[in-house]
């Protein structure tokens, strides 16, 4: 559950459930490897991020966070912030897992750091970064009841 939440935020919904799938997979049959490895789960975390290099476009796509059904019918899962979302969309990638695993989902800097093979200050700092920037965007859009000019 932890290895599909860090690369579904970074990765995007659809994108990031191959990759979980891909290291599943991958740890299935290696089983015997992983259970030698100091970090088991970062490495399966690297597993999954090279398993999306394979067929890797410049273009990229789009990272989507929520599923379709969710942007279209918000009252299906309740009241979802969409531009919350849409903000959290524009960060970068190591900016998006570290805030989303921190701030959605409770995770120490310590954790996101094991998990993401990066220092703790990187995170501290992506985590940061993260949040300035979710601030300017969330300040910049227009609010409900508010005239666009």
């Amino acid at each position: 559950m932890i290895l599909r939440r860090a690369l579904v935020a970074r990765n995007g919904l659809e994108r990031g459930c191959e990759a979980a799938a891909e290291a599943i997979a991958w740890a299935w049959e290696h089983r015997d490897e992983l259970a030698d490895m100091e970090n088991p789960l970062g490495y399966l975390y690297r597993v999954g991020q090279s398993s999306l290099r394979r067929g890797y476009r410049l273009d990229r796509l789009r990272v989507d966070l929520l599923p379709d059904s969710i942007v279209h019918d918000g009252r299906e899962y309740g009241d979802v912030d969409e531009a919350l979302f849409n903000a959290i969309r524009r960060l970068t990638p190591d900016q998006r897992v570290a805030v989303v695993m921190v701030h959605m989902y409770g995770f120490s800097y310590r954790e996101v750091a094991e998990l993401t093979e990066a220092s703790e200050t990187a995170v501290t700092n992506y985590v940061h970064r993260g949040m300035n920037r979710l601030r300017v965007l969330l300040a910049a859009m227009p609010t409900e009841g508010s005239e666009e000019r």
